[in-house]
């Protein structure tokens, strides 16, 4: 079988070439030829139609396209921090009371539907409006972000801490039974007594009374709110602490 001296050159002028020179054109040409299949399958353009200003321009519009995907990965991020900011109470820092509410809620439905003990705590900070009138506000609200940071500090990753409004806080302890749960308070109760809070020149006691209940997996958060509220109340009342 005969060939033509055209087809047999480019075999000719390959085995004159060195190993590197080879494999260096080897290697381009498989870049191209990724290249031309990139294109081809992404764009639906060939070598062909790949002129210099075709070229420019596609370049130009990858860095628009990556220009775009940072921004909005920017964006991504801000619109997670005002949700983030959404769900926080703007002074402590713990979950406002909604988002609480809606921890509360998922702890209920799990408890129903997997048997998993919870429990909540309500805390009461005895005795605000008294440090209110002798320091001032700005001692008030001292105050409420030490317990809140005290409280935040000193619970598990997979707990949850609120602010329900004013002076009063709750806990969400997961997989805790009662008597974890009332063990849990007691301790958190002393670590908040254990150390004055500052304020200015002034150094404030702060101490708080506590209700806890298990969670019913046949209740809803409002009830277990109300039990766990009740039990509080029924503290402060013994300390002579209820307004």
């Amino acid at each position: 079988m005969k060939t033509s001296a055209a087809r047999t050159e480019p075999f000719a002028a390959s085995r004159r070439q060195s190993p590197a020179q080879a494999g260096a054109q080897a290697g381009a040409k498989r870049g191209r030829a990724a290249a031309s299949l990139d294109h081809v399958e992404v764009l639906g353009l060939t070598d062909a139609e790949l002129t210099p200003a075709v070229q420019s321009a596609l370049a130009a519009l990858m860095v628009e396209l990556q220009a775009l995907r940072g921004e909005a990965q920017r964006l991504k991020g801000r619109l997670a921090e005002a949700e983030a900011a959404a769900d926080e109470d703007p002074l402590t820092c713990a979950l406002n009371r909604r988002a609480f509410m809606r921890e509360l809620a998922r702890a209920v439905a799990y408890a129903r539907r997997y048997g998993a003990p919870a429990s909540l705590v309500y805390f009461d900070v005895d005795s605000l409006k008294g440090l209110n009138d002798r320091l001032g506000h700005a001692a008030g609200d001292a105050a409420l972000k030490e317990v809140a940071g005290r409280l935040a500090s000193h619970v598990r990753a997979s707990d949850a801490v609120g602010r329900m409004g004013g002076d009063e806080f709750a806990v969400l302890l997961a997989n805790a039974d009662l008597t974890a749960a009332e063990v849990k308070a007691a301790a958190l109760a002393r670590l908040i007594s254990a150390e004055p809070v500052r304020v200015g020149d002034h150094l404030a006691a702060v101490c708080v009374s506590w209700g806890a209940c298990q969670i019913d997996p046949a209740g809803d958060p409002e009830m277990a709110i109300a039990e766990a509220d009740a039990a509080m109340f029924a503290m402060k009342r013994e300390r002579g602490q209820a307004a």
